[in-house]
């Protein structure tokens, strides 16, 4: 994978297709690229993003929800995790599992931090604390 990145082409719950790096430009960005089936991402990871979004306002959290298979995913389906029923940050759609495939991703969750010149800065899989702590490493450097 090449370090420096032209695009991140996702879909938004219209089946649009959305480029992050055309709509965040000149932005760190933290992808979390999850799945609502993934105990792990809805349990752990996804209240993890809100909290390092909350944390380090110098990073935009975009959500990323992966499907596999012949799996559909809707809006409703979406914000079906959050008790409020709205999202804390973006999330966009990646149908095909393109996005996840592209980061070499380990699993559910994988985290991609994304300096403001589009290079990959860190790639960090999972939710538990390791993961966790690599996260802050990483964003307090870019602060």
């Amino acid at each position: 994978m090449d370090n420096q990145l032209n695009s991140i082409v996702v879909q938004d719950f219209d089946q649009n297709p959305v480029d992050l790096l055309s709509i965040y430009k000149n932005q760190n960005l933290l992808l979390l690229l999850y799945n609502n089936q993934c105990l792990g991402c809805t349990g752990r990871a996804v209240p993890l993003a809100y909290k390092l979004q909350n944390m380090h306002k110098n990073v935009t959290v975009i959500g990323i929800h992966s499907n596999f298979g012949t799996q559909t995913t809707s809006e409703e389906d979406i914000k079906s995790i959050f008790t409020s029923k709205e999202l804390p940050f973006p999330i966009y759609l990646d149908e095909t599992h393109e996005i996840y495939d592209f980061f070499q991703s380990e699993g559910t969750p994988q985290w991609v931090l994304i300096t403001k010149d589009k290079t990959v800065y860190r790639s960090v899989f999972g939710s538990q604390a390791n993961a966790e702590n690599r996260l802050l490493y990483a964003l307090e450097s870019l602060d």
